[in-house]
């Protein structure tokens, strides 16, 4: 990587111990009956690609993990991915397990705490032109995949170590950051689901009351319910309740794609179009921007136009049932049922409906190729929709909770642009410590 840092290798920055840059263990010292419920996880590739190994593990016993002792990983040790997505890496955080074995997927490293910052290593492979060298090094017969002696040889720059923890400060610190909002908004997320299973799905407060129970709820809220149920095609619901077909509750309608080989409908487009990969990584239920955007004349091609902001996308087809709210307003492609709420209802509701039918929604879905559900077979699905003072007091009760979900995200993205515009800067000494705050504050 060019810069001013001297350049050491993976190799040079090892800990002087046994082990200290290892792989994983050979294939059949490690097979799926090995796998317990609890004991010593595994790091497997679904654990990697984050700052933190994490996720859900599989489990050794701890005597198979002694008899693989070479192969364990502890805190702060880095691990990398060998073959499967290459460039992945991750820290063995300091909470929860004292150890972890590395799968024959990885590779780990002890890192000589006198030479360098596991953090700072980190970042330097977290950065594009790392991750370059990575891809360009790899061995390419049969599955892509590199080994210990091409990631022992890997140059990497090396400030002098004060330097390097900074740099790892002030990059961990907007990490930090995102990290804290994707809890927040996980938690916040969690409530409302838990809130709309309560009242719509489980009708607790009518139970509470129909038993003589405490709903726990303020009495302005718990007024609203009744305190019986009465039979229904579906089953028991709450007096003053309806059975309504979704079609009555939203605007159902569905998308497509304008003649991707013209270019005046994509070049300096500036309408945001959807597709049902912009959900697919999506953390939160909320779609903030697009990849790609389309022009007067591509929106023109589209008979749905462009839906307001506030819409609820819910993909229709490989697979059924992404979901988010759109923040903007939106053209869809042909992968979508978009439902825009009709009067009298949430769209929150239509969220958090569509979640909890999915089961309901699949099974109405056809197709010899791939499942999909039609608008025509989408609308007529049935649901229990309640009282309006009730809609209204659900949408009052969880509306603060998606807006903060939403404030959390925008930060995020926000941090997480200008780290990726640090991170190369500071790594390569193109942006001094001294100088970043007055970058950062110039940026924010």
């Amino acid at each position: 990587m060019a810069g001013k840092w001297p350049e050491s290798t993976i190799g040079e920055i090892a800990a002087p111990q046994r082990n200290a840059l290892v792989g994983g263990p050979f294939g059949s010292d490690l097979v799926s009956r090995d796998y317990v419920d609890v004991g010593v996880p595994v790091i497997r590739g679904q654990n990697m690609g984050g700052r933190w190994v994490s996720g859900e593990f599989a489990y050794v016993s701890n005597a198979k993990a002694e008899s693989l002792a070479a192969n364990l990983a502890r805190p702060g040790d880095i691990v990398f991915t060998q073959r499967g997505t290459l460039g992945q890496v991750s820290i063995i955080p300091s909470l929860e397990f004292d150890r972890y074995l590395v799968s024959q997927s990885q590779m780990k490293l002890t890192v000589n705490r006198e030479l360098a910052d596991p953090l700072f290593i980190y970042y330097v492979f977290s950065t594009p032109e790392q991750r370059t060298y990575i891809l360009q090094n790899a061995i390419q017969t049969g599955v892509p995949h590199t080994n210990l002696g091409i990631l022992r040889r890997t140059p990497i720059p090396l400030p002098p170590l004060p330097e390097q923890r900074a740099i790892a400060q002030i990059l961990g610190a907007l990490d930090d950051k995102i990290e804290l909002n994707r809890r927040m908004n996980e938690t916040l997320e969690a409530m409302a689901r838990a809130l709309f299973k309560s009242w719509f799905v489980d009708f607790d407060p009518v139970r509470a009351k129909a038993d003589g129970r405490d709903t726990g709820l303020p009495s302005h809220i718990a007024d609203l319910f009744p305190s019986r149920f009465v039979d229904s095609d579906l089953g028991e619901i709450p007096e003053g309740w309806e059975i309504r077909p979704i079609g009555e509750l939203a605007m159902v309608v569905g998308g497509s794609t304008p003649k991707t080989e013209r270019t005046e409908y994509w070049a300096g487009g500036t309408h945001y179009w959807v597709t049902p990969k912009d959900l697919s990584n999506l953390l939160m239920p909320v779609l903030l921007d697009t990849e790609r955007k389309i022009t007067d004349a591509g929106l023109a091609q589209i008979s749905s136009g462009l839906l307001p902001k506030g819409t609820v996308l819910l993909s229709s087809r490989a697979p059924i049932g992404y979901l988010a709210v759109a923040e903007v307003p939106v053209a869809i492609n042909q992968g979508f049922i978009a439902m825009t709420p009709s009067p009298g209802t949430s769209n929150l509701f239509l969220l958090r409906w569509a979640s909890a039918a999915k089961d309901e929604i699949v099974s109405r879905a056809n197709g010899s190729t791939f499942l999909e559900i039609s608008k025509s077979s989408f609308r007529p699905i049935r649901t229990v929709a309640p009282a309006e003072l009730v809609m209204q007091a659900f949408d009052r009760l969880s509306r603060p909770m998606y807006l903060k979900v939403v404030e959390n995200e925008r930060e995020s993205r926000t941090l997480a642009v200008l780290r990726d515009v640090l991170l190369p800067k500071l790594i390569s000494c193109e942006l001094r410590i001294e100088n970043a705050d007055n970058f950062i504050g110039r940026r924010a």
